[in-house]
């Protein structure tokens, strides 16, 4: 991507991602009745905050926010890629679980790898590397 695409289009795009996960969420949990787990949660927490943030820098072309988002997907990324790994049976739940519903829940799992987490994990990895780009090519 060229530093012109990314000064114009980089907030955008990165809050189009965060809207897409925040209305996915929402869409598996209120229409398609699938409980969150507690690491759910967890995501959603990181993610929701940004449809906001990154909605309003987009429209502000205010790229120092990007120093507010990065810790946000990052953690949202690493809790990802554990529920990923917790759900493929790398790391198994403690005694005390993770809470009314298990972590290692797969309500969704299309061509048999692509679970709620690895999506959220993907948003949450693009929305990285998208705000990194963006502000290196403010700069």
């Amino acid at each position: 991507m060229s530093k012109k695409f990314l000064r114009e289009n980089g907030m955008h795009l990165s809050w189009l991602i965060a809207l897409i996960a925040t209305l996915g969420s929402l869409y598996f949990s209120e229409i398609m009745h699938f409980i969150p787990c507690k690491l759910c949660w967890y995501q959603r927490i990181l993610m929701y905050p940004l449809a906001i943030i990154l909605g309003i820098a987009a429209v502000r072309r205010d790229y120092k926010l990007t120093i507010y988002v990065l810790p946000l997907t990052i953690w949202g990324a690493c809790i990802s890629v554990y529920h990923v790994l917790l759900q493929s049976g790398v790391f198994h739940e403690s005694a005390t679980g993770c809470g009314p519903i298990p972590c290692d829940v797969d309500y969704l799992n299309w061509l048999g790898f692509i679970t709620i987490p690895m999506l959220a994990g993907t948003a949450f990895i693009l929305i990285t590397i998208l705000q990194y780009l963006t502000y290196r090519a403010t700069k």
